[in-house]
């Protein structure tokens, strides 16, 4: 998944990040809410994760801004506040979750995990098209008599188009998907991995289709 970590201690956001990094997850951190603000509006985020007391402002406004735009992303709180009319003011504002400081970072990374699942409505331990299924804990494909390793990227293309499937999505939503603000990316980037993924999919009724001027889509042959 790819998560923006909104929190000023450097502390706390650094060992988040490589907590998050170390189980493959792509990661940014913002320090204050202009800088989250900025990133939540040039590129996607599967998640949130969010500090109230910031340098330059109160992270709740910052939620109840998203969620005016009708911004449905998911969006946990890290508060210190544990007082019950603290939790549930932050879930009438729009979050999805909250966690009191400090935490276990599994317990955080297990509620992530958990609103994720409630936001996609499917059972993230297996999706299916055709006729492959994608195991995305294990970051394996299996299809026939076939079960094939995908590395991170492949993994995060493959779950994009298995939660749309013949849906088109174009290259730079691809790109802003896949990789971090901070990733230098070459032009062609997104066609390596399509390309990877054709390959491993060669054996399978799934393809990924390319309409010129569109985009990609994953469709099945009939």
């Amino acid at each position: 998944m790819k998560v923006l970590i909104v929190e000023d201690s450097p502390e706390l956001a650094k060992s988040l990040r490589l907590f998050l990094e170390l189980e493959n997850n792509h990661v940014e951190v913002a320090c204050d809410l202009a800088i989250a603000a900025h990133y939540s509006s040039v590129t996607h985020f599967d998640i949130i994760l969010l500090d109230i007391m910031l340098p330059d402002g109160d992270g709740r406004d910052f939620l109840r801004s998203i969620r005016s735009k009708n911004n449905n992303i998911p969006v946990i709180v890290m508060t210190a506040r544990s007082e019950i009319s603290d939790r549930v003011d932050l879930l009438d504002i729009g979050a999805d979750d909250y966690i009191i400081k400090p935490f276990e970072f599994v317990e955080l990374e297990a509620r992530c995990r958990a609103v994720l699942r409630r936001h996609s409505g499917q059972n993230q331990q297996a999706l299916s098209y055709g006729d492959i299924t994608v195991y995305p804990l294990s970051a394996l494909i299996e299809f026939g008599n076939h079960k094939i390793s995908l590395r991170n990227r492949e993994l995060r293309l493959l779950e994009i188009f298995c939660n749309s499937p013949e849906i088109f999505f174009s290259k730079e939503q691809l790109t802003d998907r896949l990789f971090l603000i901070s990733d230098e990316v070459t032009e062609n980037a997104v066609e390596v991995y399509i390309g990877r993924l054709r390959k491993k999919l060669l054996q399978s009724n799934v393809t990924i289709e390319t309409v010129r001027g569109i985009g990609y889509r994953l469709m099945k042959y009939e």
